[in-house]
């Protein structure tokens, strides 16, 4: 079979054409008398005749898949299903660009092939041709932003995703250096205050090396579960690195703080890590270094004023609070 043949409108009713619906059809026929037919096999692409630059490209019969290159990406997304009297490539007619997207053939078909200026003639000749193409430009425009609200909703999540510490399920290292800055800024700017806990489980390693760091692990999981449990819903935790966990306490002075950090740590004390209650609480003990913003301080000095907290309290003996 010849991959080309010349467009006989008696040969396929222009009225199933969603693009000629409602149109004069011997005014249309005449302008498509020089277009072409395709013949595509079924799993073979659609090749762009290059001479005509832009074309639009109506499925007489069979079905087209395709698949919407993206640039930044550069891979191509989720396939549209052509149907009979469908058309592709609108867009790129109207950009004047050849177009990008992967076009096969799901079977066997015939596809008429009418290049830019063609069209444009048609435009020009028949107001139901102009209003159908509007149509059907609106039609592709809406569904291209419904996509991208996909994507962005799909990209927000993996974000969000990559910023909680998989352990832990408080928030990371790399959420706290994206947040906290912002965070101190807000609070300068509102001459509000705030402040930071810094964490520390006590004597961890030796807990790991006598228990092992499976149950190391799931006592460094049921302090976060304690430590969140305790906080305010405009409060933040974050597992800073290792077992050291951080917490924010936005519009909170010292007096609050001190106060926070007091239930913290005895929340710490309750909980239970061994089920066999054989084992005398506390399983887990911590300790705490609470530091408040000072004026002109950044985000880099308030964590550092916290781990100077932190050690203060180690250095009193831990399972401590310590400003």
């Amino acid at each position: 079979m010849e991959p080309f043949t010349t467009f006989d409108a008696s040969g396929y009713p222009l009225g199933g054409i969603q693009l000629f619906q409602g149109t004069a059809q011997a005014q249309v026929a005449g302008l498509l008398a020089p277009c072409q037919v395709m013949r595509v096999a079924a799993g073979q692409p659609v090749l762009e005749p290059r001479e005509k630059g832009a074309c639009l490209y109506i499925v007489l019969r069979g079905a087209l898949s395709v698949a919407h290159a993206d640039p930044h990406a550069g891979q191509a997304d989720a396939a549209t299903k052509i149907l009979p009297g469908e058309c592709a490539g609108e867009l790129s007619v109207l950009d004047g660009e050849a177009s990008s997207d992967h076009i096969h053939a799901l079977q066997d078909s015939d596809v008429l092939v009418i290049p830019a200026d063609t069209l444009w003639k048609l435009v020009d000749e028949s107001n139901g041709v102009a209003r159908n193409l509007l149509r059907l430009l609106s039609f592709r425009i809406r569904a291209a932003n419904a996509q991208l609200r996909r994507r962005q909703k799909v990209g927000e999540f993996y974000r969000q995703l990559s910023m909680v510490d998989g352990l832990t399920g408080l928030h990371n290292r790399a959420w706290l250096n994206d947040n906290l800055p912002t965070i101190v800024d807000n609070a300068h700017m509102a001459n509000n205050p705030m402040a930071l806990i810094m964490i520390d489980i006590d004597r961890f390693k030796q807990f790991n090396d006598e228990h092992g760091h499976v149950t190391g692990d799931h006592a460094l999981q049921i302090a976060a579960k304690a430590i969140r449990a305790c906080l305010r819903p405009s409060d933040f935790a974050a597992r800073f690195g290792g077992e050291e966990l951080l917490v924010i306490l936005p519009s909170s002075n010292q007096k609050t703080a001190l106060l926070v950090a007091q239930r913290l740590r005895d929340s710490v004390r309750q909980a239970v890590v061994f089920s066999e209650m054989h084992r005398p609480l506390p399983h887990i003990t911590a300790s705490f270094g609470v530091a408040v913003l000072e004026s002109g301080q950044n985000a880099e000095e308030l964590v550092s004023a916290a781990d100077a907290a932190l050690y203060r309290a180690k250095d009193d003996g831990r399972d401590r609070v310590a400003l």
